[in-house]
This record gives structure tokens, C-alpha cells and sequence, in this order.
């Protein structure tokens, strides 16, 4: 009998069927243990010893893997073909030996790179040895990552309050995200003027900009002022202009090679509007396989560029099929990734059968929708180069004192963009002298006249530099060597979890709370967050993976002076921190007055000066004479950039009805309107919503929010009286306890009675819905250990997963459309292990005592104990 652990079931369904009745597969269902997330998993004084905990959710799991192997003559570890993969292996077989479930049996390696019948059983046939360097490479990178985390964090949660971890590779990342953020803050937009004409030299007019003015070359920036822009008209009106030359000049343009791991997500991203972590997950169900198709694309964590040559043979096949011979170059093309320490013995990301095409197949949107990106960049990729005629002509006056410039191109063959072309990245907008020649110009003839018939002049600004998206975050994160094809999804994630950054119109943004760690690491431990120093560790563990480095001498190297360094951030004094800080965080907390004036002066007082301050809730700013002046505002105002960078309070006005004064004020957890009606002590107070800008607010806007709640009219079933107001989770309406949510901010101010009740109505019947037997959101599929449906659901604090009685909260950021079986089994299982004691059926065993004692006694006091039992079981 042969047994074969993989990951996933899904996995484990397809390979089922194409290793035949002779053999059992099984899956681990991911990861089967790890280091338990407290001190001690990893004892540096032991020589980096790490002790391991079985996952409480893959316990069982095990213990029936186990069974199996005791039977079996054959153990094949087929686990993912890369080093997290070899890690699981591993972790199966140490497990399998501690419970003596392996004995005579002969343990084996296979890995395969695709979910087909002819690559399964071809690995099946070259088993092979657990590389023990990929695992240590697996087992160094653990403990650093551990190491990093269980000693650095508590230092920030000591020393910076409201600072929530930091990761090894996570905290490099933000810092790239912050420094982009400096740099756009730093930078000081140039003015600068372009100028066009319209031309005709016995042609349909084409544009012409301006390349030479009074005998000096002109790049774009030159031109600095309206008075320059309209000297260059008035040249160009005076002159008479002839075509000098007309060059054309054939280039080629070649296809992007096929995906890898990180190219897969910036074009998911750039054309799909994919997360990175929604491309893996739609990559892993169309790796596994859907329905009975099998798997329909390669590994999709990889970081080699190299196909087999029957996945070239196929491509190359379907091109001449579906394109003509033109289309198929006389040799196939290879590629090589430029990527450091890449394994290029991993295949690109590729159909697995490059002739299904994505019009045969019938998938969910995303998996159809990714396949469609993946098999087009295949094809385009073994495509002929397009060709293309670029034109450049120059045109000049007699005296040589101006000249024009007009550019195109044409497209002579199409090639490989008859079926894809690469995304492009948003570019920073800087003046520099790069040509757009994607117009087409008429057929022109050196020598002919060109007559000006419309000039333009128009004012630009040159721009800081683009806010990170995911695409091309990622695409930083590969150039400079940090971290690896697996862990950029997970990287990402995790700083919108630890809410470090949010992402606004797919824009990375760092929040207070993300550039405070950012300093507080570059003040007091920058050689960790430094890129070529993270970079450099991951060529070491690269070296460790080749065999080329010892994995605890690294582990050495590394601890020896992290340690020192968190042990002497640790006696630092909070306050001598906190100067550190404002000295860093200056000029983003107190940036610059228009006036002149001083950026830290109290705008309350006048007299104190403004510094950054902690609480148990987190940073703020306060003022230096506290108690005696409490001014405080948020550790960045977010109208800065509007006029409202001193963050300080301000009189909007009277209120027209009492007469009272309105004030704007700025509290740590934001800005707020506040009033205090005659005869009242305690005033009255709204936080200002979300988009409201306070630099911008206005007396009217402030009574609008003070007069919140406002009676909307009284609920035809029962005449109570329905409110609209602004509350924790944004405006609502509410009637007799039920409040029903409204979409925006300014519908709360002048929603009607019929909208209103038609939003409760509705909010009742879904909480009817979910009361009796509420519609899922989404079906995952049946849990492995009783064979119950697991499903997403909407609840009123979000959406969750339910597995009969279990309830587990979605994490925060993950759609209900995305989340796999795979995903909601440990959220299940962690949910089910914090589980209070009476759902336990502990009563039960409380219970046992009066049965033991009733033996020994007569047989008339054994009722109470029956009672006492039922009692407790019920």
C-alpha cells in the first residue's frame, strides 16, 4: 500500500484519481505545526533549539495519516515544489516518526509542477530524498522571523504605545512606503509651459513641439513662465518653416516573457484590479484543479522564467493554428529572470495545456478571469516581435533660430500584441525630455513648406512621485531583493492589518501609527531596516538553501547584534525616545508656516511649545504646559496640505437659534464641532465624519452635525418616531432598537420617511433571514472531520464563516467572495479552542462523581444523582 500526503484536499482529490486504487491520498491540509507565538520556541542561549507545536486543527488530521502509514510500505511526501513545501514534508515526516507510524516503510520525495496525470506519475517515477538545505533555509528564515518578532515587539509596545509588532521583512516594507511618502511631502512642484503648433506641409495637420528657440536647444523644463511661452509663440508665428528631414527608423518591439510569481500579481493588479492576496488565491484554485479538469496552470510560487519544451511546443502550435506562420518566430524563445537568487529550475507560470484556451473553459469570474491573463502572456510570449516604422521629422526656419519637432509611429506588424501587451506603471510626471511617439503621422516630404496654422502654449507642473500600488510595490520589493514570491501577498496584508498603511484608490498611504515604528526602527535599530542589509540576509539564506553557508552560524551572526541592540533600546528612558522622534518626525508634524511663524507654538495658549506625547491609546501631540493648557490634536493633522497644519482650534461662528459660540476643536482621536446650549454645563459635541475636511468646515456644516439626531417622522406601523443620526459606524436611521445603515453622510440630513422605513424594513428582514435560515453568502464546502457545510455568512458586525455551531469573524480586509475552505478551517478551529467551558460539555464530567458514590449507597439515592446529571447535561 502506498500513501501520499499533499496539502490540500482539493489537491489530494485530483491526484486520487490518477494514481489508481493502490494508493491513498491524503492531505495536511497546509502547515501541521509551528513555533507557539510565545518566549521560549527558539532558545538562542541552546544553540537556536526551537520547539514546535502540532496545530490544534491538524491534530486529528494526523493521527489519521498516521493510521494509514502504519499499513502502508510506501510514504510519498508530495508537498508543494518549493521551500515552504519541502518545510511541510519535513514537518510531516518528524511527526510521523515521533508516533512511530513510519517503521519499515520507505519514506520518498516527489514533487511536480503541474496537477496533470502525466506530470503526477512521471514524478512518481524520480522520488527522491527531503532536501535537508531547503529545509534549514526554511528553519533559519523561521527563527529569524521569530527573533525579530518576539524581542523587537515588545520593545515598541513598551516604548511607543499603540504601536502594535514589528516583522523582519513587514517593517522594510513600510519604511519603503514612508520614505515614498517623505519624498512626495519634500517635493516642490516646478512650473514649467509647453508649446505646440499645428502644421500642414501639404498634409493633414500634425503636431509639432517646440525643440529650438532663439538658437538654444529647448527641453521640456526650460520654458519656466507664461512671458517665455508667448516670446516662443510670437517666434513661431514669424517664421516660415520647411521640413529638414523626415527620418524613419523600422524597430521591433519583443513580448514580455511568461508570469512568475511577482509579475502575475503587478499585472493582476494593473489589468484585473486584483489584491495580490486575491491573484494567489484564485492562482491556487486553478494550480489544484476545478471540477474534473485537473490542474489548469503550473506552481503559481515561482520565481523562474523557464517552460518545458512541450509547453513551447503546444504555444508555439496554437499560434500558427489561431495566428498564421507569420506569427511563429523561426525559433522559440527562452527567457532568463533577472531576479536575484532565483530557482530556475521552477517552470514559469503557465497553462498546464496551453491549446485549452479560455473560451472552452467555464470558471468563476476571477479564476476565468486570471486564467485569461495567463495564457494570453504565454502565447504573447512565444509570439514573432511586432514591427513598427518611428518617425522622427525636424522642421526649421531659414536662420536656424527656431525648430520643431513632430514624432510617430506606425505599426507594420502586429506580432505578439495582436494577443497582449504589458500593463504599464503610473509614471512620475517631471518635465524630462521622453517623446510620446504613439501618434501617427501623415506621409511627409523633406523640403516641403509647413504651414503654422494653430499655436498652443500651456502651463504644467512637474509632480512628486506616484504613491505605491500593489503592482508596483511589489515590484520594489523584487528590484531590491527583499523577501520572497510566497511572502509578498502575506507582506502586504499584513501591514493593512496592523493598520501601518491603508490603501486608498489602490494607493498605499502610511497612517501616524506606521511612520512612528518607521522612525522609531530607524533611530534605534537602522541597520535592520536598511534595504541591502535585508536584501544581503536573503542572499545568505539563499546560501544556506545551496548548502553553501551553515544555517546556525547565520543565526549567530544575525542575534549576536540584534540582541545588543533591543537590549539597549530597552533601557532607554521613554522621553529621550520621544525627542528622537520629534527630531525625525519634525518636519512631517510640524511642517512650515506660510507665515513664518513657529510651527511648534501652542495655537492655544501661545506660550507652550508642541511635542510629540504617549498615552495608552496611542501617540498624540500635546502641549508643554499641560495641565495648565490641554490642547491636543492627532500626530499629523490630515489637512496639512490644505491650510490646516497647525491642528488648532477655531470659532466658527454662533449658533443663529441660541446665540451660543460653535467651535471647531482638534482631539486626540480627531476633530469635532462642539457647542453648550444656554443653561447647560455639559456642551454638545459630533465628531466631524469621515471626509470632512475641518480646514474647510464651515458654521453652517457644524450646526448641521450639532443638530444630529433629528426626528424624521413618526413609522406608520406604530407611530414611534424614526431618527436619522451619526453614530459609531457612520449615519443611520433607527426605530424602536433597530438601526439600519445609510450609504452616505449627506442622506442622513434630509432622508424622507418612505426611504427610511424601506431601510429598516429591510434590516429586519435580514435579520429575520438570519434568525430562521439566512441565504450564505458563499458555499466553501464540507469540513473534513463531520462532513458539515462551512459557509460565509453576513453578519450584522461583518461577514463570518459558520461550521455548525462555530462562528469565526472574516479577517479584516478579506471579501466574502474571496475566502477558500482552506482559509476558514484554522480561523474555525481557533474559534472553536477559545470556546467558553460550558460549550465544552465540561458539566458533563461534574456529573460522574454522584454516579461513582450512588454504587456504594443505597439504591433510593440514586434518583438525585440521575437528576443532578440530567440537570447538568441540559
Amino acid at each position: 500500500m502506498n500513501l501520499v500526503v499533499v496539502e490540500s484536499p482539493a489537491k489530494a482529490k485530483t491526484i486520487n484519481k490518477y494514481l489508481g486504487p493502490d494508493y491513498t491520498v491524503l492531505a495536511s491540509y497546509g502547515h501541521v505545526r509551528d513555533l507557539p507565538s510565545k518566549d521560549g520556541s527558539v532558545l538562542p542561549d541552546e544553540d537556536f533549539a526551537m520547539s514546535w507545536e502540532v496545530d490544534a486543527k491538524a491534530s486529528k488530521r494526523l493521527s489519521e495519516i498516521a493510521e494509514i502509514a502504519k499499513k502502508s510500505d510506501r510514504i510519498i511526501l508530495a508537498t508543494d515544489p518549493d521551500r515552504e513545501g519541502e518545510a511541510i514534508s519535513w514537518h510531516v515526516l518528524e511527526i510521523l516518526t515521533k508516533k512511530k507510524a513510519v517503521k519499515d516503510a520507505t519514506v520518498q520525495r516527489v514533487t511536480f509542477n503541474a496537477i496533470t496525470k502525466s506530470a503526477v506519475l512521471e514524478a512518481m517515477a524520480a522520488p527522491r530524498d527531503i532536501d535537508m538545505e531547503l529545509v534549514e533555509a526554511y528553519l533559519a528564515r523561521r527563527a529569524l522571523d521569530y527573533l525579530v518578532g518576539f524581542t523587537l515587539s515588545p520593545v515598541l509596545w513598551r516604548k511607543l504605545p499603540g504601536a502594535r509588532s514589528a516583522g523582519r521583512v513587514q517593517s522594510v516594507a513600510l519604511r519603503i512606503v514612508v520614505d515614498r511618502e517623505m519624498e512626495i511631502e519634500k517635493f516642490k512642484a516646478q512650473e514649467y509651459w509647453s508649446v505646440e503648433a499645428d502644421l500642414a506641409a501639404d498634409s493633414p495637420p500634425f503636431v509639432a513641439r517646440l525643440v529650438k528657440h532663439a538658437g538654444k536647444r529647448v527641453q521640456r523644463l526650460d520654458i519656466v513662465s507664461e512671458a517665455m511661452a508667448s516670446a516662443a509663440r510670437d517666434a513661431i508665428n514669424a517664421g516660415t518653416f520647411t521640413i529638414n528631414s523626415v527620418e524613419k527608423k523600422p524597430v521591433k518591439r519583443s513580448p514580455s516573457p511568461p508570469f512568475m510569481t511577482s509579475t502575475l500579481q503587478q499585472e493582476a493588479s494593473r489589468k484585473l484590479g486584483f489584491t495580490a492576496q486575491r491573484t494567489m488565491q484564485a492562482a491556487q484554485k486553478l494550480y489544484e484543479g476545478v471540477d474534473d479538469q485537473g490542474g489548469l496552470i503550473t506552481y503559481m510560487r515561482t520565481d523562474g522564467l523557464y517552460v518545458s519544451p512541450e509547453g513551447i511546443a503546444q504555444a508555439r502550435e496554437v499560434i500558427g493554428q489561431r495566428f498564421g506562420p507569420a506569427y511563429v518566430p523561426e525559433q522559440p524563445k527562452f527567457y532568463k529572470t533577472k531576479a536575484k537568487n532565483a530557482q530556475e529550475a521552477h517552470e514559469a507560470i503557465r497553462p498546464t495545456n496551453v491549446a485549452r484556451a479560455p473560451e472552452t473553459l467555464r470558471l468563476e469570474s476571477d479564476l476565468q478571469r486570471l486564467y485569461e491573463l495567463i495564457w494570453k502572456r504565454t502565447i504573447a510570449s512565444q509570439m514573432e516581435s511586432a514591427r513598427l516604422d518611428r518617425t522622427t521629422v525636424e522642421i526649421e526656419e531659414p536662420t536656424g533660430q527656431t525648430a520643431l519637432r513632430a514624432t510617430g509611429q506606425v505599426v507594420t506588424f502586429d506580432g505578439f500584441m495582436a494577443v497582449y501587451e504589458e500593463g504599464r506603471d503610473e509614471k512620475q510626471k517631471t518635465g524630462e525630455d521622453d517623446e510620446d511617439d504613439t501618434t501617427r503621422l501623415p506621409a511627409l516630404k523633406e523640403g516641403a513648406k509647413a504651414k503654422v496654422e494653430a499655436i498652443r502654449t500651456e502651463q504644467h507642473f512637474t509632480e512628486p512621485p506616484p504613491r505605491f500600488s500593489e503592482a508596483t510595490l511589489v515590484k520594489k520589493l523584487e528590484e531590491l531583493g527583499i523577501g520572497r514570491p510566497s511572502t509578498y501577498a502575506s507582506i502586504l496584508t499584513t501591514l493593512r492589518d496592523r493598520e501601518y498603511v491603508r490603501v486608498d484608490k489602490n494607493r498605499f498611504y502610511p497612517e501616524d501609527k506606521g511612520r512612528l515604528v518607521t522612525a522609531f526602527l530607524e533611530q534605534f535599530f537602522r541597520k535592520w531596516v536598511e534595504y541591502d542589509f535585508t536584501a544581503a540576509l536573503e542572499t545568505r539564506l539563499d546560501e544556506v538553501s545551496a548548502g553553501d553557508l551553515n544555517w546556525k552560524v547565520l543565526l549567530r551572526d544575525f542575534w549576536t547584534d540584534f540582541h545588543a541592540a533591543t537590549s539597549a533600546a530597552g533601557e532607554l528612558r521613554t522621553t529621550a525616545i520621544l525627542d528622537a522622534l520629534n527630531e525625525s518626525l519634525g518636519p512631517h508634524i510640524f511642517p512650515q508656516k506660510e507665515d513664518g511663524s513657529d510651527p511648534r507654538e501652542c495655537p492655544l495658549c501661545h506660550q507652550g511649545q508642541l511635542s510629540l506625547k504617549t498615552s495608552r491609546f496611542g501617540a498624540f501631540i500635546g502641549c508643554s504646559r499641560y495641565p495648565e493648557c490641554k490642547y491636543t490634536r492627532p500626530v499629523a493633522s490630515p489637512d496639512a496640505k490644505d491650510g490646516g497644519a497647525d491642528g488648532g482650534d477655531r470659532e466658527l461662528g454662533p449658533d443663529p437659534v441660541t446665540g451660543q459660540p460653535v467651535h471647531l476643536k482638534i482631539g486626540r482621536f480627531g476633530p469635532y464641532v462642539e457647542t453648550t446650549p444656554p443653561g447647560e454645563e455639559k456642551p454638545k459635541r459630533s465628531s466631524l465624519p469621515k471626509g470632512w475636511s475641518p480646514a474647510s468646515l464651515e458654521l453652517e456644516q457644524a450646526l448641521r452635525l450639532l443638530a444630529l439626531p433629528r426626528e424624521v417622522g413618526a413609522h406608520p406601523e406604530d407611530g414611534k418616531m424614526i431618527t436619522a443620526g451619526l453614530g459609531r459606524y457612520g449615519p443611520f436611521v433607527q426605530h424602536a432598537g433597530t438601526y439600519a445603515n445609510i450609504s452616505d453622510i449627506e442622506e442622513v440630513f434630509e432622508v424622507g420617511l418612505n426611504r427610511a422605513v424601506a431601510l429598516l424594513a429591510e434590516k429586519r428582514a435580514g435579520r429575520a433571514g438570519r434568525g430562521s435560515a439566512a441565504a450564505p453568502l458563499k458555499e466553501l464546502g464540507n469540513h473534513p472531520e463531520d462532513e458539515a457545510p462551512v459557509q460565509v455568512m453576513a453578519g450584522r458586525f461583518g461577514p463570518y464563516v459558520k461550521w455548525g455551531k462555530v462562528n469565526a469573524t472574516l479577517p479584516k480586509g478579506t471579501a466574502p467572495e474571496d475566502m477558500t475552505l482552506e482559509a476558514a478551517l484554522p480561523l474555525l478551529a481557533e474559534r472553536a479552542a477559545k470556546a467558553p467551558a460550558s460549550k465544552k460539555k465540561a458539566p458533563a464530567k461534574k456529573a460522574a462523581a454522584p454516579k461513582k458514590t450512588a454504587a456504594k449507597k443505597p439504591a433510593a439515592k440514586k434518583a438525585p444523582a440521575k437528576k443532578k446529571v440530567a440537570k447538568a447535561e441540559e
